[in-house]
């Protein structure tokens, strides 16, 4: 029989390294933040949407959306990350419905939906056992400004812009603390596995 799950958590503490971890173990991943940039890709309607609320400046020369001058509207105006949320989301549930029809088909162990804002969507009851993946304050700002190279403030506008953690690890059926290292991180995976698969 196969089991479907959220698998959610604060940016930087490293759900995408526990997904990775799951599909290793044989689970089928539908991974919403993919999903989000194929929602607005060139052509899209997703990013027609966009254009229109923002214009050609978010825009880079090919035409494809420029990430970080999108980004820097948004996290700074929370009425402008708000406007961005009614356009993206319901196009992702949409893509997100039919990819997890298609993986829970092929029957695999384990269906995961990865989504980084499953909680702040209003979405966390669809996708029970729901895992949350956290980390301390302090090591998800620096995993922040070490892998985007952003300032503090600018970290901390992006984790400003998501529920805190205490907020998501309250709604966890499982959570797993990446506050170590690969070794402690791949053990609590396998435990994970090993209670909703075996």
């Amino acid at each position: 029989m196969t089991i479907l799950i959220g698998l959610t958590g604060g940016i930087a503490c490293g759900k995408s390294a526990v997904s990775s971890r799951l599909a290793e173990r044989g689970a089928l991943i539908v991974d919403a933040d993919h999903i989000a940039r194929n929602v607005l890709a060139p052509h899209s309607e997703g990013l027609r949407q966009v254009v229109e609320r923002w214009g050609t400046q978010i825009l880079d020369e090919g035409g494809h959306l420029d990430r970080a001058q999108l980004g820097a509207i948004v996290f700074a105006h929370p009425e402008e990350r708000l406007a961005l949320e009614n356009i993206t989301h319901p196009l992702i549930a949409q893509e997100s419905q039919k990819q997890l029809t298609i993986a829970l088909a092929q029957k695999p162990p384990l269906v995961v939906y990865d989504a980084a804002l499953l909680i702040e969507a209003g979405r966390a009851e669809d996708f029970r056992p729901l895992v949350v993946v956290t980390t301390t304050p302090t090591l998800q700002r620096q995993r922040i400004t070490d892998r985007d190279g952003l300032s503090q403030t600018e970290a901390q506008g992006r984790i400003d812009a998501q529920l805190p953690l205490l907020e998501k690890e309250a709604l966890a059926d499982h959570l797993i603390r990446n506050e170590g290292d690969w070794a402690q991180l791949d053990a609590q995976v396998e435990a994970l596995w090993q209670t909703l698969v075996s």
